[in-house]
């Protein structure tokens, strides 16, 4: 398999192997009738034409559109006329890749693409612990077709293409560099590699330094949702965080890349902080430091992508991070329903795990299971807990940072997360084809029991423990033990790509290196909000006692939280 990835065989961001020699014959059998010619009028792209590539990008993310095709298709596309033949079915990697293509396409601009990786190290060029290199490239010169130039990008690129760490400076160079932290940089088209072999798109970047992305799967759905710890920091050699297209130019049809040194905004704070930021040291020792105060790696990409003095409010804080983990619950209800609705939960149980639950190169488990997404889910929820536990304190200690408007930041919260809380309802069809409802609350206590396991019935996908909710599964005697074995891994968090997994329920059972903690984080939002002290306001005379409430309690300034829909 290794010489194989080696000259070219590579995986999609889902999973899809498909041999160079075989995409050569693809090629030749497309209807191309319809394409109109690639004709490249510049040698490079210009700071107007990286303008007009946020502006298109930032316009599909806010056009609410659901599917690449459709986006491509919508009215948020001014460059559509004529394009009805275009199949823009994209998952997570093809659709950085088909964006920037078709854009350079309507706008005669030069393109180029890495067509092959190899590892650094061992296994799977996915996950590769010590990142990829980049050993084959593609570049399209005027008079080539762009439907063929499309179709060979969904066939060619990978997840694998953006795992190349920010030192790696040599030919054959990556289509992407690091960038630095701040607005102008990263912006909409901005892409953001997760070392699970996952990448979103940047597609706007809020006053408050919110940084709104979109992610396309393979299913050819997209989601939208705010970028958090849900995007786990790791080795600098993965290569995961925020990168830009690479500056090149094309002369006589030869490319040029820049190197990462000639790149202004080439920067690799992001793996080793903005102080002493030497490669040689520990990346977990990184510091991150803001107007002189040091803060966390998260709170310091909120204040450096802010237009201005980014103030928080703890009670909006709360609102808008339940807002975004109910996005992430919509988006991973999606993946559970492709696995009921393909059957899989009816399937004999494999006698092993997979070598490893989040790289996996067996299809069913690669496209069916939620090992990665789960993890992301509970990172979000953790950091949730984390951050409100900060801004609290910071709120007791009067600094400067928090700007709240209210006479008790204890009730307001607890008000807020109720109001937000049962808003966000998660909707599914049990085994028997009744409507199972549950609130965000109840999401929070079996958020540890929700089941990765596609062989599982869709009640314990979604953590039922209950003797009623349970009475529709149709897991056997021998599924219901794994369920229960495989406990210790979904307590883990921290994804390692290069553990051991493949165990037996008998190996679960016993424990053992892998096999996960016994132990869960805490996500309890509420237990925090009841059990911190917090000063009152006016124990300064800050607020007069005629002080109103602050506007994010008001229901009109509270947007519902998105429902998840009934499978269909």
């Amino acid at each position: 398999m290794m010489a194989a990835q080696q000259i070219g065989m590579v995986n999609r961001c889902g999973f899809k192997w498909l041999a160079l020699a075989s995409a050569i014959v693809i090629w030749g059998n497309l209807n191309l009738a319809h394409a109109q010619a690639w004709q490249v009028r510049s040698q490079e792209w210009t700071s107007a034409d990286e303008e007009g590539y946020s502006t298109f990008v930032q316009a599909i993310g806010e056009s609410g559109c659901n599917t690449p095709s459709s986006c491509i298709n919508s009215d948020a596309n001014p460059l559509r006329s004529g394009d009805e033949w275009l199949n823009f079915d994209a998952d997570c990697a093809d659709l950085i890749y088909l964006l920037r293509a078709y854009y350079a396409w309507k706008h005669s601009l030069p393109f180029t693409f890495a067509t092959a990786v190899t590892s650094r190290g061992r296994g799977d060029i996915r996950f590769s612990s010590k990142g990829n290199r980049i050993v084959g490239r593609r570049t399209i010169t005027s008079g080539a077709n762009p439907r063929a130039v499309f179709e060979t990008l969904k066939d060619t690129v990978s997840s694998a293409m953006f795992r190349v760490g920010p030192g790696a400076d040599e030919n054959e160079l990556s289509d992407f560099y690091p960038v630095k932290i701040q607005r102008g940089s990263v912006r909409p088209g901005t892409a953001i590699y997760d070392v699970n072999g996952h990448v979103a798109i940047v597609y706007k970047v809020g006053k408050d330094g919110r940084i709104h992305y979109m992610d396309a799967h393979p299913d050819f759905t997209l989601s939208r949702s705010v970028y958090g710890a849900q995007f786990g920091r790791d080795f600098p050699e993965m290569g995961a965080g925020f990168k830009n297209f690479r500056p090149f130019q094309v002369e006589g049809g030869r490319v040029k890349l820049a190197a990462n040194h000639q790149i202004p905004d080439y920067s690799t704070e992001q793996f080793y902080g903005n102080v002493n930021p030497d490669p040689n040291r520990d990346w977990r020792q990184a510091q991150f430091r803001f107007e002189g105060t040091t803060v966390g790696y998260y709170e310091y990409v909120r204040l450096a992508m802010a237009d201005g003095r980014l103030t928080f409010d703890p009670v909006v804080e709360l609102r808008e991070t339940i807002k975004t983990l109910c996005n992430d619950l919509y988006d991973r209800q999606r993946y559970v329903e492709q696995a009921i609705a393909k059957g899989i939960d009816r399937k004999q149980h494999p006698s092993r795990l997979p070598a490893n639950i989040y790289g996996s190169d067996n299809m069913e488990w690669e496209i069916y299971s939620t090992p990665s997404r789960d993890a992301r889910l509970k990172a979000a929820f953790r950091a949730m807990r984390v951050d409100l536990v900060r801004l609290i304190e910071l709120y007791n200690a009067k600094d400067p940072r928090i700007n709240y408007g209210g006479l008790n930041l204890q009730s307001d919260l607890k008000e807020q997360y109720h109001y937000s809380a049962e808003r966000c309802i998660v909707v599914y069809r049990n085994s028997a084809g009744r409507v199972i409802t549950m609130k965000l609350p109840e999401v929070t206590q079996r958020l540890f029991k929700l089941s990765f396991n596609p062989y599982d019935c869709v009640e314990r996908r979604w953590g039922a423990t209950s003797s009623e909710e349970l009475a529709s599964c149709a897991n056997t005697a021998t599924e219901e033990r794994w369920y229960h074995a495989q406990q210790g891994l979904r307590n883990q968090i921290d994804r390692d790509y290069d553990a051991r997994m493949d165990f037996t329920v008998q190996e679960l059972e016993a424990g053992g290196a892998g096999t996960g903690p016994s132990t869960q984080a805490n996500v309890d939002i509420l237990s925090v909000i009841d059990g911190t002290r917090m000063r009152p306001v006016l124990e300064d005379n800050a607020l007069p006692p005629q002080a109103q409430k602050p506007s994010a309690l008001k229901p009109a300034a509270v947007r519902t939280a998105p429902k998840v829909q009934a499978v269909r």
